[in-house]
């Protein structure tokens, strides 16, 4: 995976700054490039905004994807053709479970879409236009296209509403969204785990209706939070009713990982991402953390090498990990707290 890395930064000015095409080696990796962050990117990503695309892309962007800033700074992320590919890799979940429950007829029914919108404007780049949206809606929209899922209401009607993020919009979108589905066969959602527990919270309020009072789902796919198991499935599960809850770790820079079983845990995608962890003490290949190991988690992409996400993963025996939380001070403290609350 790291060779493929590789061949597409020697084809950047800031890969070839970094001798992209002489390593050799892990370690030559490690050498050559340093391990950054979003901010220390920030500056190179606003001359590719400008149109200098080859400076830090191997290929021009397809679209900009944007955060709410909800878990740190509001970022806008380059996404490219090959990179966009590898956003399939959200409906891993969906198809692992499939084949371990053997209930194809999940994919018979709709999904429910409560995504943020895909396109919220665009971003001139040296003479063209670019689409920029929420990560969520980029991958609900490419995934459903890719797989002929079918999104209820479609993305193109979340994105007419507009990308303002004030109650009243979120109103607006959840009447849209009950409107349209009501009388659908929804079987599952797949999504943002905070936007799941708001939109039930809409439906009783205004509606006086659970999500499981209207629609028979399957499955959960949850993200965009620590503590899906431990914290959330409780109260998912008594809003929307006897689903299988299933965690996905992505972030706008890609899909990361998903869970694969029904042990509570992510297996990362190895064979798209190259994956590293500062433990504090040494930086070692993901795969290399010892059960119990907590460290921060670094992730080469096809657009970002050695890049510091700042999300604390923590290992539970290869190939199982999860995401603790945001790496920020008291953060290995809080979490441990949290076990202790909410696993006993």
């Amino acid at each position: 995976m790291l060779e493929r890395l590789l061949s597409d930064y020697a084809r950047t000015a800031y890969g070839r700054e970094h001798g992209a095409a002489e390593v050799r080696t892990i370690a030559d990796y490690r050498r050559a490039f340093p391990v950054v962050t979003y901010a220390d990117l920030e500056p190179l990503i606003r001359r590719v905004t400008a149109g200098e695309t080859s400076l830090l892309l191997p290929e021009p962007p397809v679209a900009w994807g944007m955060t709410r800033g909800t878990t740190g700074q509001s970022k806008s992320v380059p996404i490219t053709s090959t990179d966009l590919e590898m956003r399939a890799a959200g409906s891993r979940v969906l198809l692992n479970y499939v084949l371990r429950s053997g209930r194809d007829d999940v994919l018979q029914g709709a999904c429910l879409n409560l995504n943020y919108p895909a396109q919220v404007d665009t971003v001139q780049m040296g003479g063209r236009e670019v689409p920029r949206g929420y990560s969520s809606g980029i991958y609900a929209r490419y995934n459903a296209e890719r797989s002929n899922l079918r999104l209820v209401p479609v993305q193109e009607e979340i994105d007419a509403l507009g990308g303002r993020d004030s109650e009243a919009d979120w109103r607006s979108r959840f009447a849209l969204v009950y409107e349209r589905a009501r009388e659908e066969s929804v079987t599952m959602c797949i999504g943002v785990t905070q936007t799941m527990l708001r939109f039930a919270r809409f439906l009783r309020h205004r509606y006086g209706l659970y999500p499981k009072d209207v629609w028979r789902m399957q499955l959960l796919g949850c993200t965009s939070i620590a503590g899906i198991h431990s914290k959330y499935k409780p109260a998912l599960r008594a809003l929307y009713g006897p689903v299988e809850v299933l965690e996905i770790y992505g972030a706008t820079e890609g899909i990361f990982a998903q869970q694969l079983d029904e042990r509570p845990y992510v297996v990362p995608n190895y064979d798209l991402f190259f994956f590293e962890v500062d433990t504090g003490r040494e930086v070692k290949t993901l795969h290399e953390m010892r059960r119990g190991e907590i460290g921060s988690l670094v992730v080469s992409t096809p657009v970002f090498p050695r890049y510091r996400i700042g999300d604390l993963v923590r290992c539970f025996g290869a190939p199982y990990y999860r995401c603790i939380g945001r790496e920020r001070p008291l953060a290995r403290l809080r979490y441990a707290l949290e076990r202790l609350i909410h696993w006993g």
